[in-house]
């Protein structure tokens, strides 16, 4: 969990509000008492700082409503951190995957995740332009990052680039839209192809982040990637925003994109698990030995808080399987 470096200047409120503690709070409270008679097994005390050190590790987005893991920064950039640890194997061997696909890969995490903001993300790699092609995991993993991290902000740049387009000078506040915004922007987008001038489009993004209460890049970078073009389009504004590597290393959730497809720790963990796969067959003979007796396995309350009933069920089931199948 990233940490403000100014945390230790802010004022009591300030900093509540920047770590989202009392969200957390209360999310641990709700918790306890919705499964009350599983948690207090292990002690109120306890379970809170399972909850906590999940929070910080980033493992307690897994299985959790998409309305939790929107709802702060943190719970974000753990589900992308979550999702690219998963489901790096899939760049690893250079499969080149369909929209619904990575839809369908994103709800095995999260079962209610939106299509509309796989779609969304799709957009970015696709430039709108054949939404049935397939892509790269490397492209649709920093494409879901910009659009699922920054996804306010993008609404309300689609509506500065739409007035831009138009000739009007977009208003001093900006009105949040809903993500049906951006699919309009590429449509405005697809009758003016060459875009707005650049120098107006960031002068009036830097004044939208001014007031701004959502995460948006660093203006450095908005500046960095638009003063270098002299007009600019909606979606080659968001494609440079996904390939910004000061942007990625901001939100810290993924790698570089040179280093996407290297986890030294879980690769370790697969060879691990490949060498206890390929033992010999007297040693797996060895476990049905009389007077052998297989520990009992205890259920941890470091797993999932509110899917650990589930977890545990499948994990029950696939261990059947894999008996049987010896047998």
């Amino acid at each position: 969990m990233k940490m403000n470096p100014d945390r230790f200047t802010l004022t009591e409120d300030e900093y509540l509000a920047d770590t989202n503690v009392l969200f957390y709070l209360n999310d641990a409270v709700a918790q306890l008492l919705e499964h009350r008679e599983e948690y207090t097994q292990f002690g109120v005390v306890r379970y809170f700082a399972e909850y906590f050190t999940s929070v910080k590790n980033g493992n307690h987005v897994l299985f959790r409503e998409f309305n939790y893991i929107k709802a702060t920064p943190h719970n974000r950039a753990s589900f992308l951190h979550i999702f690219w640890k998963c489901f790096r194997q899939i760049g690893k061997n250079g499969d080149l995957l369909a929209v619904l696909e990575y839809s369908s890969l994103l709800q095995l995490l999260c079962p209610d995740f939106p299509l509309e903001v796989v779609q969304g993300a799709a957009r970015i790699v696709l430039m709108d332009d054949a939404m049935d092609c397939l892509m790269s995991f490397s492209d649709f993993l920093y494409s879901l990052q910009i659009q699922f991290y920054f996804e306010e902000f993008l609404e309300n740049v689609a509506v500065i680039y739409q007035d831009l387009l138009s000739g009007k000078t977009p208003n001093t506040v900006i009105v949040p839209t809903s993500v049906e915004q951006l699919s309009n922007a590429a449509n405005e987008e697809a009758e003016t192809q060459e875009g707005v001038d650049s120098l107006v489009f960031c002068e009036c993004i830097k004044g939208l982040c001014e007031r701004f209460k959502h995460n948006y890049p660093s203006i450095s970078a908005i500046k960095e990637i638009l003063e270098n073009n002299q007009r600019m389009t909606f979606y080659g504004f968001l494609m440079a925003i996904a390939k910004h590597e000061g942007i990625n290393q901001d939100i810290g959730a993924l790698p570089n994109r040179t280093d996407v497809l290297i986890d030294p720790e879980m690769d370790q963990e697969l060879e691990r698990l490949i060498a206890q796969i390929s033992v010999s067959p007297t040693s797996n003979s060895s476990s049905s030995l009389p007077g052998h007796k297989e520990t009992p396995r205890k259920a941890s309350p470091r797993k999932s808080l509110h899917h650990r009933k589930r977890i545990e069920m499948e994990s029950d089931g696939s261990t059947e399987e894999t008996d049987s199948s010896e047998n």
